[in-house]
């Protein structure tokens, strides 16, 4: 499996960072299976930041490896359950050593207003998760542990820009 990161410098040596902010699936190492993907969020790194830079790289993933030895949880549509952990990672509730690898879809900035209509109880969660289907949504594959790191291998980087 190929995997993609953006950001705005070149990550050959992935690590679990602790980050600023709350995210979807909480603490992690955050790639995708779409280089459209990486490459439009090194572009919005790259603004947040305020740098020249931006940078995907590509990763080897041993998928089989990971199947067989890690835990993995896996969320195939946006549905209650991905509703619910999204939720209480946002909130930083969420035990992040109960799994190595999340796979779903990311809750982009739509989603996370829908969360927030849901949260001040706007909207019921069915109409929460109802939203979330009539909104292309891509997909993220977060690694939460230093295991799961072991099997992503770096490949090469590229400027989105340049290709």
């Amino acid at each position: 499996m190929i995997l993609y990161h953006g950001s705005t410098i070149i990550v050959d040596k992935p690590q679990i960072l602790t980050p600023n902010r709350t995210l979807d699936f909480g603490i992690g190492f955050y790639t995708t299976e779409n280089s459209t993907q990486a490459a439009e969020f090194a572009n919005i790194v790259m603004k947040r930041r305020k740098v020249e830079t931006q940078f995907v790289s590509v990763y080897d993933f041993d998928l089989d490896n990971a199947i067989s030895e890690l835990k993995i949880l896996r969320f195939d549509q946006p549905d209650e359950n991905w509703f619910k952990y999204v939720c209480q990672n946002r909130r930083d509730e969420c035990s992040s050593e109960l799994y190595d690898i999340v796979v779903g879809a990311v809750a982009n900035d739509k989603v996370y207003m829908t969360i927030g209509l849901f949260e001040s109880g706007i909207l019921t969660k069915e109409q929460a998760i109802e939203s979330f289907k009539v909104n292309p949504l891509y997909d993220q594959v977060v690694l939460k542990t230093e295991a799961s790191l072991k099997n992503l291998i770096f490949k090469d980087a590229f400027d989105p820009r340049k290709v």
